[in-house]
């Protein structure tokens, strides 16, 4: 058996799991600094880095009281290098060596997106290479393929927002706060998703993302509504069934564009297999159409449960096993990598 801990700090959530063999999740411990950022609509880096500074050895006393064990018990660490924010990046990878120093532990650098698609791998134990892989957040919207060995073949990806950033720019505009996912998810619940025909953006490359212009409708239709006329005014409607209305209908676009590309991906690759990964991939309308999808072209679709769908240190550790395998160790000299993909 081998014992992995993984640190993950590479954007507003300080979190470190401790994994068996890759699979076996022995303790999953995650401090969000959500509260601090939402009076600002948005991740303020300076905030999260201080913040993880201030949290990450807590965090690391609670994930070993979950695990039952202690630092001599773990066999390696891991940590994420990258994509993400450089500062909070940085808090997360110099911790990750003082304790492999101070431990005389191997060093495994993680990339953060293969980490959220290894969460499908966690969730579904028996899933293997190759499947297409559909990475949605508030800073990713990503489409490859996955071989194993860590070998991606990235295939599209936004050409702007992250799908996560807009469902946070529509929510603001409709006055739900941030984060945006889940009032939207909730409130689309109540509203008519064929309400609104907002655009499906298309590209030269087809499996390319473009979420700006379907904001940009939802901005429009909202300021030339009947009851919004300014922007200011949207948070003053009393009409509950058109917020909803406008909310559900966003969120049908924004998942028709997710599921049209993914689907493109499978067909043009002869891949039947697709895991979604990242904090958007808790949205229940983008799991219901993917369900639809599965059953009716025939594929196979994991979605891991939430808890492994936000950042976390689980994620981090069971991708670092196969690394470890490979003997694809890192140095003490590594440093944060924000621009890291899929490596």
């Amino acid at each position: 058996m081998t014992r992995i801990l993984g640190i993950e700090t590479s954007c507003d959530e300080t979190a470190i799991g401790i994994v068996d063999d890759g699979l076996s999740i022995r303790a999953n411990a995650v401090a969000t600094s959500l509260a601090h950022h939402a009076p600002y609509g948005g991740v303020i880096p300076e905030i999260a880095a201080r913040l993880h500074v201030e949290t990450i050895w807590d965090v690391l006393s609670q994930a070993l009281s979950e695990a039952a064990c202690t630092l001599d018990d773990v066999d390696a660490i891991a940590v994420t290098q990258g994509p993400g924010l450089p500062g909070a990046l940085l808090i997360g990878v110099a911790f990750a060596k003082g304790l492999a120093l101070a431990m005389d532990k191997p060093l495994i650098a993680v990339d953060h997106l293969a980490a959220h698609l290894h969460a499908g791998e966690m969730a579904q134990p028996g899933l293997k290479p190759p499947y297409i892989g559909l990475l949605v957040s508030g800073g990713h919207t990503l489409l490859c393929a996955a071989y194993g060995e860590g070998k991606f073949e990235v295939l599209g990806q936004t050409r702007d927002d992250a799908v996560g950033e807009a469902f946070d720019k529509v929510a603001k505009l409709l006055g739900l706060g941030y984060p945006g996912g889940p009032p939207i998810d909730r409130l689309s619940e109540e509203g008519k998703a064929d309400r609104i025909a907002f655009p499906r953006s298309s590209s030269k490359l087809p499996m390319d993302f473009s979420f700006s212009g379907l904001k940009t409708a939802v901005y429009q239709h909202l300021t030339t509504a009947k009851n919004a006329p300014g922007v200011k005014e949207v948070q003053r409607i009393h009409d509950r069934q058109a917020i909803a209305d406008v909310a559900a209908s966003f969120q049908e676009a924004a998942v028709d564009m997710l599921l049209t590309r993914a689907l493109r991906a499978c067909q043009r690759t002869g891949i039947h297999q697709v895991v979604i990964g990242g904090g958007v991939a808790s949205n229940s309308r983008l799991r219901g159409r993917f369900a639809d999808a599965a059953a009716s072209k025939k594929l196979h679709v994991v979605f891991p449960p939430p808890a492994l769908c936000v950042d976390n240190g689980a994620m981090v550790a069971g991708v670092a096993f196969s690394r470890l395998q490979r003997g694809e160790l890192a140095s003490l000299s590594i440093t944060a990598d924000p621009d890291r993909c899929l490596t």
